[in-house]
């Protein structure tokens, strides 16, 4: 990293009272990646104005009191784990987040006696692979992770540096033992790469698959590109993660704050409910922006952490070549994700799992009690791909209370979610969302009552995004949390520099993946001051 990414400038904070008509760089937007380039820029030298579309900073990485009938109760309604933001751009930032590792962090649970909790003792897991399911699983378990933990650490430094291409950066960065590993991972499918170990239980292969190579994509057991997203998925190197996603104190929301924070600290302009309406182009480059209410910024430099649709929008199609234009429309997926936020009086009781044993801290698995789990996972996206809602999605049910209870409201209410795997973002048959929310909710809710009798009782109240919610409440195109499926890799994801001079993106479209990684914030800035 460049030293002008690593040395504050003492500049006095602006004032914040007036927007300024003229800056080195404007910023749209204010998820994480644009208030990591925002904050990046700023200390690099550059006056900076960003401009915040809502009322409120941080994009889809917030904390939010969204239930009316327990209005005091905090939950992360977008992202709602810390996993893939590389240490070195922690470091770099200078931000100290209260990470709360969740020990176990995966909760297998069955309709019968059997579970895994997936946590730091290897002996008690090995106990559980062995009584529940099988030595040869265990056997799996410790094989695959032995070479996704080579292929993590191979591959960490690539995600801080402009993007090669898939087989560039297997020769650049990967162990020569790996390579091709790496690049069969990468553009093949999660069925492959899990056929490569001794797993005998399709449960636990369903498991590994469904939070790591489905999250946030539009892809099933057999897309090819899944193999990347499950990569993704296990770049996790925060200090004393061990591999694994952690909690935030206080919600997403605090990273956000922590970098508006400093972001103002370095003199950057933050305005909110300042809609930009077009990023201008005069004479084939950047001279600002207009905003909606008609107010104008001038710069040479505009950055937007807006997804790459959007940013398209702002630009105009019609001032970007037709091989730019080809390039982000085959990147056009729709989200699939329905994530259902929830408030409980009381914490259920698993079946399976009586005791607490840490079972409510980490993601707990609700898959398909079916004899073949893996056919289960085929049909249920073959029913998204149709339109239709399918009756045994995979689920991944958390709460963060009982690791975080500074999230609770003073009637001791717990927060937690449904994040499930897939929806379509327009229902077919003559239905429609507005139609099936609530009965679809209810069916989700249904399927917990499964492991964990008693559950739809202890529920409180709902806040429900739909893709089309999402994409309402948090400005997301079609509802995609990832913006572009991570089953495009490297650079195959939308560009940092657009074929405008002085336009940029770091939304989660661009390299190294979707997900809260703060790495494409820190790549454009770097871009931006090295030109």
């Amino acid at each position: 990293m460049s030293d002008d990414l690593k040395t504050p400038l003492a500049s006095p904070a602006p004032d914040f009272g007036k927007l300024p008509r003229h800056a080195d760089v404007v910023v749209v937007g204010s998820g994480h990646n644009a208030l990591v380039c925002a904050l990046l820029l700023a200390r690099g030298g550059r006056k900076v104005v960003m401009l915040e579309q809502k009322p409120r900073v941080g994009g889809a990485c917030v904390t939010e009191k969204p239930f009316a009938k327990a209005p005091e109760l905090s939950v992360s309604t977008g992202a709602y784990l810390l996993g893939i933001m590389p240490p070195e751009l922690l470091q770099t930032l200078g931000i100290d987040l209260p990470l709360r590792r969740r020990d176990p962090h995966y909760f297998l649970p069955t309709t019968d006696h059997r579970y895994l909790l997936v946590g730091s003792d290897p002996e008690s897991l090995r106990r559980q692979y062995t009584e529940f399911f099988s030595e040869q699983d265990w056997e799996a378990h410790v094989a695959m992770n032995e070479e996704l933990a080579q292929l993590r650490d191979d591959l960490a430094p690539a995600w801080l540096l402009p993007p090669g291409s898939i087989e560039e950066t297997a020769e650049r960065f990967i162990r020569p033992a790996l390579r091709d590993v790496f690049v069969r991972l990468v553009r093949g499918t999660i069925a492959d790469y899990l056929a490569r170990f001794p797993f005998k239980s399709a449960l636990v292969q369903a498991m590994y698959a469904t939070t790591d190579a489905f999250s946030g994509l539009r892809g099933g057991w057999d897309t090819p590109g899944t193999g990347h997203n499950f990569l993704a998925h296990n770049m996790c190197r925060l200090p004393g993660s061990d591999g694994t996603w952690m909690l935030i104190e206080g919600g997403m929301g605090t990273l956000t704050q922590k970098l508006f924070d400093a972001a103002r600290a370095a003199g950057v302009y933050i305005e909110t409910d300042a809609e930009v309406a077009s990023i201008d182009v005069e004479e084939g480059v950047a001279r600002g922006v207009t905003l909606a209410r008609g107010d104008v910024v001038r710069a040479p430099v505009v950055v937007s952490g807006a997804d790459p649709f959007r940013t398209r929008d702002l630009v105009g199609a019609s001032n970007l070549p037709a091989a730019y234009n080809t390039k982000i429309d085959g990147l056009r997926r729709d989200g699939t994700t329905l994530k259902v936020n929830l408030a409980f009086d009381r914490l259920p009781q698993f079946t399976c799992l009586r005791e607490d044993k840490g079972q409510y801290g980490p993601t707990i698995h609700l898959l398909p009690m079916v004899d073949d789990p893996i056919a289960a996972l085929r049909q249920a996206f073959d029913d998204v791909c149709l339109g239709r809602l399918a009756a045994e999605p995979t689920i991944e049910w958390y709460f963060h209370t009982p690791i975080d209870p500074s999230m609770k409201d003073s009637k001791g209410h717990h927060n937690g979610a449904l994040f499930v795997q897939w929806v379509p973002y327009e229902l077919t048959e003559g239905k429609t969302w507005a139609d099936e929310e609530a009965r679809y909710v209810k069916h989700l809710l249904s399927i917990c009552d499964r492991f964990a009798p008693g559950t739809s009782d202890a529920v409180i109240d709902v806040f429900a995004l739909t893709p089309p919610k999402i994409e309402q409440h948090f400005g997301i195109t079609r509802g995609h949390i990832q913006h572009v499926d991570n089953s495009f890799a490297f650079d195959e994801r939308a560009p940092y520099t657009l074929p405008i001079p002085g336009v940029f993106q770091c939304s989660a479209g661009t390299h190294p993946a979707g997900g809260v990684a703060g790495a494409a914030g820190h790549n454009a800035a770097k871009l931006i001051l090295n030109s």
